[in-house]
C-alpha cells in the first residue's frame, strides 16, 4: 500500500474536492494517514487491548458474561416448569388410552385396530360407558367440562358416502362420492342399556359406505405438580378425539386417540407461600430483559459505528490512494458476533416477555416460549467463541471455520441435489415395501441415519421378504448410496475444512496479510499502551481527509 502513488484531497477555486499528487501534499498529510491508520487499528482491537489503549472499561464483555449466567439460570428454571407441563400432558394421554380404548396395551398406535362389526360397536359402547362413569373410574383429578353450568357432551360422528351400492362378487359398484356427516350428543350421567346403541341413541353404521367414526369429548384437570415447586398450578382442558378410520375399506379399521391440550388460568385458587416466589421470578425475568435491552443498544451502536468507519475507510482510500475497496474488505467492518448477539438479545426479550405472561397465567404459549429461550441461550453460548478467539490457538480454529464456510455451503448444495434424488427414488420404489421409506420425511431421516452408520443392518434386513426385483433394486440403491456418501461425500467435506485449516495455519506462520486493509493497518507499530490512542480525532467527511 505504501508504494502506491498517493493522492490527496484538494479544493479547487470553485470549492469542489479534487485529487492531488502526493508531492503536493502538506506536511500534515502523513499525520492524517497515521492517525486514521491508528484509528482503524483501535477498531479491530479486542476489549482488553482497548482498555489498555484508552482506559475504557469493557462494558460489553462484562455484560455478556453476566448475560450467560442469568440467561442460563432463567432457561433452567423455565425448563423445569416446562418439563412438568409436558410430563403431565404425556401421562394424561397414556391414561386416556387405557381408560377409553378397550383392551389397550402400551404398544404402537398403528397396530391397534378392529376387524369385525361386533368389535366396532363394542369399542364405541365401551368409550361411551367409560365417559359416563368417569368419576367412578379415574384415579386422577379429571372432571367433565362445564359451560354456563351445563356439562359438555360426548359427540359421536360418522362420515359416509351419500349413496353406495357395492358388490365385489359381481365386480360392480355404484358410489356417490359426496360425503355426509351425522352426529349425536351424549351427556354425562345418562346410563345406556343396549350395547348395540340402536335403541338408546338411534345409532347404526353402514360399513360399506362408512369412512370414519369420530368421538369427541372434553375433560378438565389441574396440574398439582407445580405446587411442590411453589408455583401457581395450571388448569388443563383436554380435547380428546378417538378416530375409527375405515377410509381404506380393507377390512381393518384403525383406532387412534389424539389429545389437544388447552392451558387456562384457574378461576379460583389459593396456594400458601407462592406469591413471594412468583414475584421473585418476575423480578428476575425483568432483570434479564433489562440486561438484554442494554446489550442490544450497545451492540447496535457498535455495528453502526463500524458501518460509519467502513464508509470513512472507503472514502479515505479513494481520496488518498485512488483505489476502490472490495466488498470483502468492507465486510471486515461488519462484526458478525455483534449481529449474533443482537439476534440473541431480541429472542431473549421476546421469550422473557412470554415467560412473564405464562407465570402470571395471561398466556399459555409454552412451546413458543421454549423455542425463543432455547435458541437465544444457544446463541449466547455460541457467542462465547468470540472471546476464545482472543487466544491465538483458539483463534485459528475460528478462522478456519470462517474460511471454509463458503466452500462448505457450495459443496453442500451440490451434495444436497444428489441426496434429494436418492430421497425421491427411495420413496417411489421402496415406499410401499419398507416402513422407513413410507413417506418423504421418513426417507430423509432414514438416509441421514444411514450416512451416520445408524440402523444399517435393520434397514437391509427388512427388505429380505419382498419381491425379488424390488429386493435386488434395494441392494443396488443402498450400496450405491452408502458408498457415495460415506466414502466420497463425507471425505470431501472433511477435506474442505482440513484444507482451510492448513491454509490459515500456513498464513499465520508466514505472516501473510490477505487484504490491503490488513496490510494498511499492520503498518501501525503503536502498541495499545503507548498513549497515542487517547488523542485520536475522528473525521466526519471525505474532504476532512485532505
Amino acid at each position: 500500500v505504501h508504494n502506491s502513488k498517493m493522492v490527496k484531497s484538494c479544493r479547487s477555486p470553485n470549492g469542489h474536492c479534487t485529487r492531488c499528487p502526493i508531492s503536493s501534499q502538506s506536511p500534515g498529510d502523513s499525520k492524517v494517514v497515521e492517525d486514521f491508520r491508528r484509528r482503524l487499528k483501535y477498531f479491530f482491537m479486542n476489549p482488553c487491548e482497548k482498555y489498555r489503549a484508552r482506559g475504557r472499561k469493557p462494558w460489553k464483555l462484562m455484560l455478556q458474561i453476566l448475560k450467560i449466567a442469568i440467561i442460563t439460570f432463567q432457561l433452567v428454571s423455565f425448563g423445569l416448569s416446562n418439563e412438568m407441563m409436558v410430563t403431565f400432558k404425556e401421562e394424561n394421554l397414556i391414561v386416556f388410552k387405557h381408560l377409553f380404548l378397550k383392551e389397550y396395551k402400551d404398544q404402537r398406535v398403528d397396530r391397534y385396530a378392529v376387524y369385525t362389526k361386533t368389535d366396532v360397536y363394542d369399542h364405541i359402547y365401551y368409550i361411551i360407558d367409560r365417559f359416563i362413569n368417569l368419576q367412578n373410574l379415574t384415579v386422577g383429578n379429571h372432571a367433565y367440562e362445564k359451560i354456563e353450568g351445563e356439562y359438555t357432551p360426548l359427540t359421536l360422528c360418522q362420515e359416509f358416502f351419500r349413496k353406495g351400492s357395492i358388490s365385489p362378487g359381481n365386480d360392480t359398484f355404484d358410489i356417490d362420492p359426496h360425503v355426509d356427516k351425522e352426529c349425536i350428543s351424549i351427556y354425562p350421567l345418562e346410563p345406556l342399556e343396549d350395547r348395540t346403541l340402536s335403541r338408546d341413541i338411534n345409532f347404526s353404521l353402514d360399513f360399506k359406505r362408512l369412512l370414519s367414526v369420530n368421538i369427541y369429548l372434553t375433560l378438565k384437570a389441574i396440574n398439582l405438580q407445580t405446587v411442590r415447586h411453589h408455583e401457581l398450578p395450571d388448569c388443563y382442558a383436554f380435547s380428546i378425539i378417538i378416530m375409527f378410520d375405515n377410509r381404506a375399506h380393507s377390512g381393518r379399521i384403525k383406532i387412534n386417540l389424539e389429545n389437544n391440550v388447552g392451558i387456562n388460568e384457574c378461576k379460583d385458587w389459593n396456594v400458601a407461600s407462592t406469591s413471594g416466589k412468583n414475584n421473585h421470578l418476575l423480578l428476575f425475568d425483568s432483570l434479564v430483559i433489562l440486561a438484554c435491552f442494554t446489550s442490544l443498544i450497545l451492540c447496535t451502536r457498535s455495528v453502526y459505528k463500524g458501518s460509519q468507519l467502513q464508509f470513512h475507510y472507503t472514502a479515505f482510500f479513494h481520496t488518498y490512494f485512488g483505489k476502490t475497496v472490495s466488498w470483502s474488505e468492507r465486510m471486515e467492518f461488519v462484526n458478525g458476533w455483534y449481529i449474533l448477539i443482537i439476534v440473541s438479545d431480541t429472542l431473549t426479550i421476546a421469550g422473557s416477555t412470554l415467560k412473564i405472561g405464562i407465570q402470571t397465567k395471561d398466556l399459555t404459549n409454552y412451546d413458543v416460549c421454549s423455542i425463543l429461550l432455547g435458541t437465544s441461550t444457544m446463541l449466547v453460548w455460541v457467542g462465547v467463541i468470540r472471546y476464545l478467539g482472543f487466544f491465538k490457538k483458539y483463534n485459528i480454529l475460528i478462522l478456519a471455520l470462517r474460511a471454509a464456510f463458503p466452500n462448505v455451503i457450495r459443496f453442500s448444495c451440490c451434495a444436497g441435489l444428489i441426496y434429494l434424488g436418492y430421497c425421491f427414488c427411495g420413496w417411489i420404489v421402496l415406499g410401499p415395501y419398507h416402513e422407513k421409506f413410507r413417506t418423504l420425511d421418513k426417507v430423509t431421516e432414514c438416509l441421514f441415519s444411514l450416512i451416520n452408520g445408524d440402523d444399517l443392518y435393520s434397514t437391509f434386513q427388512k427388505m429380505r421378504e419382498k419381491r425379488y426385483i424390488v429386493w435386488l433394486f434395494s441392494r443396488l440403491y443402498l450400496y450405491s448410496f452408502l458408498s457415495l456418501f460415506i466414502y466420497m461425500v463425507l471425505s470431501l467435506f472433511i477435506a474442505l475444512i482440513t484444507d482451510a485449516y492448513e491454509t490459515i495455519k500456513q498464513h499465520q506462520k508466514d505472516r501473510v496479510l490477505e487484504s490491503q486493509l490488513k496490510a494498511f493497518v499492520a503498518e501501525c507499530r503503536d502498541q495499545p499502551d503507548s498513549g497515542k490512542y487517547k488523542i485520536d480525532k475522528e473525521p466526519t467527511c471525505c474532504c476532512c481527509f485532505g
